[in-house]
């Protein structure tokens, strides 16, 4: 059944100078907000122990304009500005929900310049897009069309470290869920290979940075000589800027393409709850594994089976996925990660590392779903020295042919 979401499309545009120097001004002019209000947040709450509500804020907001100093807001658009105190507002929200850390102030270098616009401050007119206090509409490059009859509800313009300016559009999508089918995926995440399936076939990992490492060393390093502070010092920026742009560009591009293709391909997806954060720590991988993306491509699977009608089964970190022997549910004592094949003692079954663990996670994976049965490893028992999640792995790959 057809499904009503609310789907962002995103496109580059290229402004005048007018509409250049308006939207930078506007920027200056949230963030200014922004930081305003949060400083008042926090002088009442840790001088007076007093929230203040957004609406206060929205007073404030009308008492800061009046003022010789601030005057210059009312030279920008409104909703901007009332759109960052809602922000703010949500931030403090998920704070005291303890879902994020304390609200921090915007810097004008390092955070992402943006204003979003509602629909009162924004013409939609035949597929042209005019801002508030624009006189013309923006030259959008519509590199994929809207929805048919779709009228952005929100608007959201914005500025990355490599100058390039960007508008996504919130509208209104019909999401139709995906044929059904039998087929189901286990996924073992990797760097050699991207992502193992359990059907045998690896995903070679492009390895993104390491492509653009030399021309991104040989920015860094003109940057590096530039005088802090002048203009050819944020020309170098903008350089390493780009650097860093086309390579994420290339990353997001292929993990789409292969999400999409994973959740149209099969009815039910498995992967490992891997915990990124802790595996940066390794200094040697820390690089590899950023450049990886494994958190991005979880993202996109979530969304996308929830969109499609797919189902996604998350499995325990702690699963032994590698060193379980997919044969008689063995296993191993040891397996460094230097080891890529290996013959369980038990059996005499040689396993590709990868290949074996994408199956355990497949195997366990559906076992988790149809009985609802966790699959964390148990304390050892003993008298048999297997855990009892190890023995139902065994009897859940039953049947997966091996290659």
């Amino acid at each position: 059944m057809a499904e009503q979401v609310k789907r962002a499309f995103k496109y580059r545009f290229y402004p005048t100078d007018e509409q250049a120097a308006e939207l930078s001004r506007t920027f200056g002019c949230v963030r200014l907000v922004y930081n305003k209000a949060l400083e008042e947040r926090t002088r009442a709450w840790y001088g007076e122990q007093r929230r203040i509500s957004y609406v206060q804020s929205s007073a404030a907001l009308t008492e800061w304009k009046k003022t010789e100093e601030l005057a210059f807001l009312t030279e920008v658009s409104s909703v901007p500005l009332q759109q960052a105190l809602r922000h703010l507002q949500t931030a403090f929200g998920n704070f005291f929900a303890k879902r994020a850390k304390y609200p921090r102030y915007k810097s004008r270098k390092k955070s992402r310049s943006s204003a979003e616009y509602t629909r009162s401050a924004f013409t939609w007119r035949d597929g042209r897009l005019t801002l508030a206090k624009m006189a013309q509409p923006l030259d959008i490059r519509w590199s994929r069309p809207l929805p048919e009859g779709a009228v952005p509800t929100t608007v959201t313009v914005s500025r990355d470290a490599a100058g390039r300016w960007f508008v996504s559009l919130l509208c209104e999508d019909t999401i139709t869920p995906a044929p059904a089918t039998t087929n189901a995926v286990g996924l073992d995440a990797g760097i050699t290979s991207l992502v193992t399936l359990s059907t045998g076939e690896k995903i070679t990992n492009p390895r993104h940075e390491r492509r653009d490492r030399a021309r991104l060393a040989r920015a860094q390093r003109e940057l590096s000589r530039k005088a802090k502070g002048s203009a050819n010092r944020a020309k170098a920026r903008r350089k390493v800027a780009k650097v860093h742009a086309r390579i994420a560009d290339r990353r997001r591009d292929f993990l789409h393409k292969l999400s999409t293709r994973l959740v149209r391909e099969n009815q039910t997806v498995v992967i490992e709850d891997l915990t990124v954060r802790n595996l940066l720590k390794n200094g040697r991988l820390a690089r590899a594994i950023s450049d990886a993306a494994w958190t991005d491509l979880r993202m996109m699977l979530e969304y996308k089976c929830a969109w499609y009608g797919r189902e996604l089964v998350v499995i325990d970190r702690f699963f032994p996925s590698s060193k379980l022997c997919g044969g008689c549910g063995t296993v191993a004592a040891k397996l460094p990660l230097n080891v890529r094949a290996w013959t369980c003692e038990q059996c005499g079954a040689v396993h590709d590392r990868d290949v074996n663990a994408a199956r355990n996670i497949l195997a366990a994976g559906l076992a988790a779903s149809a009985c609802g049965d966790g699959v964390r490893p148990q304390r050892e028992s003993s008298r048999t020295g297997r855990s009892s999640v190890k023995q139902e792995t065994q009897r859940a790959t039953a049947g997966i042919p091996h290659l």
